[in-house]
């Protein structure tokens, strides 16, 4: 299989040869359609002249036709019955036919060049044959003859032919050196690229490629590093995600492992084996919990149509998250205000419920007994903004970027023995993306966190 240095080098050389050829031919056409016919009459004018002058200057005819012939012209000269003179350079070829030479005796112009017949890569313009000449009658001596001429292209273009030949030589032998260097120019950062896939094939992402191009192929370096950095940091996802899996899963399976081990022995009092049905019975819990986490974002993942879009009204929903929660809320002895608009979204009711579930709980479960959470909606500009702020302890500004990755917790001592996942708070921004919203997060360490959410107002 060729490359593709040597492909495109093949390409632009074969424009160059091509390009060459078609030029070659277009002018060869115009040549034939306007330059030729011009050629013939202007020769034919000169002829003329040169008739006039012999006939009214016979002594002087010999002398004027060889001046005429060091003007670079070929000049022939015959009766017709074997008397022939040539001045100048002889012609290439004779090939002038009989009754060609008689009409021109007979007084007839011959119009050699315009009648020369034409080729598709033979211009008639170099072609030093006497049939290539415009021919008159001339009266000398009291007979009649025939003068050919033509213009002698060796002798009127003989150094500036030679410079045209070595001009487009020499210019069709840089374009190629050109073309080879150019392509390989080209080339290279693709060569480049080709090398660094390979390389994050085998797992290797640290790239580095020319960006300073300013052209695609600087785009595309630069677009291809992006690209590298991002499959380096979803690696590491992956693998932190695989782990932190692992670990969620590991611990109730653990606890459910051991306690059901303990409550094989007979002995165990009622009262401890409850205790342990009941421990059981919230890993059990918690695994199930998580299994739905992840089948949820794995939903939200791959499936762009798991959204069941329709009419959602914003205030009663969120009115509906206050009561589910309100037993929470009395328990901490906790402040609620809701001030919300009327506003309708279309949008997944479940999943939307879904987040307004996890923030408020967030809320609730990091504000202190006796604190405010607060819930606020309205609509601007075509979208809504929902807020649920609270006055708890707050998040650090270097965790803060952090709270929405997957398995990332927050207060790791604290939620140690609980039954979070740190799986909600990524829930709740992919199901936002997916309502193409945006959610974002502001707190201050000791004063509270709020979080606001953007959708498309209906």
């Amino acid at each position: 299989m060729k490359s593709m240095y040597i492909r495109m080098c093949l390409l632009f050389c074969s424009m160059i040869v091509m390009s060459s050829v078609l030029g070659f031919l277009v002018s060869n056409l115009y040549y034939q359609a306007r330059i030729k016919p011009q050629n013939d009459a202007k020769l034919t004018k000169m002829a003329i002249g040169m008739q006039q002058f012999i006939q009214d200057h016979p002594d002087s005819a010999g002398e004027y036709l060889l001046s005429t012939a060091s003007l670079g012209y070929k000049l022939y000269l015959t009766n017709g019955a074997g008397e022939e003179r040539f001045y100048g350079l002889p012609f290439r070829k004779n090939d002038l036919p009989a009754d060609k030479l008689q009409l021109v005796l007979d007084g007839t112009i011959y119009h050699g060049v315009a009648d020369f017949p034409g080729s598709a890569f033979i211009t008639g313009f170099f072609d030093n044959q006497l049939s290539n000449s415009v021919g008159v009658p001339v009266q000398l001596d009291g007979q009649t003859y025939a003068l050919f001429m033509r213009p002698d292209a060796q002798v009127q273009f003989g150094e500036l032919r030679l410079f045209f030949a070595m001009l487009i030589g020499f210019s069709i032998l840089f374009s190629l050196w050109f073309v080879v260097v150019a392509v390989l120019h080209v080339v290279k950062p693709i060569t480049r690229l080709t090398a660094a896939t390979q390389r994050i094939s085998k797992g290797r992402y640290d790239i580095r490629l020319n960006t300073r191009r300013r052209d695609e192929l600087g785009q595309l370096a630069s677009h291809f590093m992006l690209m590298s950095r991002e499959l380096e940091r979803t690696n590491r996802a992956r693998q932190e995600f695989v782990a932190n899996v692992s670990h969620e899963i590991e611990s109730p399976l653990t606890s459910i492992q051991g306690f059901a081990h303990a409550l094989k022995d007979s002995a165990l009092p009622d009262s401890q084996r409850l205790e342990y049905l009941s421990i059981i019975d919230q890993e059990s819990r918690r695994l199930s919990m998580l299994s739905k986490q992840l089948l949820t974002l794995s939903t939200l993942d791959y499936d762009e149509n798991a959204l069941q879009r329709e009419r959602v009204d914003l205030r009663a929903q969120l009115r509906q998250v206050i009561q589910t929660m309100e037993w929470r809320l009395t328990e901490k002895e906790l402040a609620v205000r809701l001030h919300a608009e009327e506003i309708t979204v279309m949008a997944d009711a479940n999943l939307l419920h879904q987040v307004w579930m996890n923030l408020v709980s967030n809320a609730i479960k990091y504000t202190p007994a006796g604190g405010t959470i607060s819930l606020s909606a309205s609509a601007a500009d075509g979208s809504c903004t929902v807020t649920v702020a609270d006055t708890g302890e707050g998040i650090s500004a270097d965790e803060l970027p952090m709270i929405f990755d997957r398995f990332y917790k927050v207060d790791k001592a604290r939620t140690a023995g609980s039954n979070s996942s740190g799986l909600g708070l990524s829930i709740a921004q992919k199901i936002v993306m997916a309502h193409n919203g945006t959610i974002e997060a502001a707190s201050t360490v000791g004063e509270g966190t709020s979080f606001t959410v953007t959708l498309p107002h209906l």
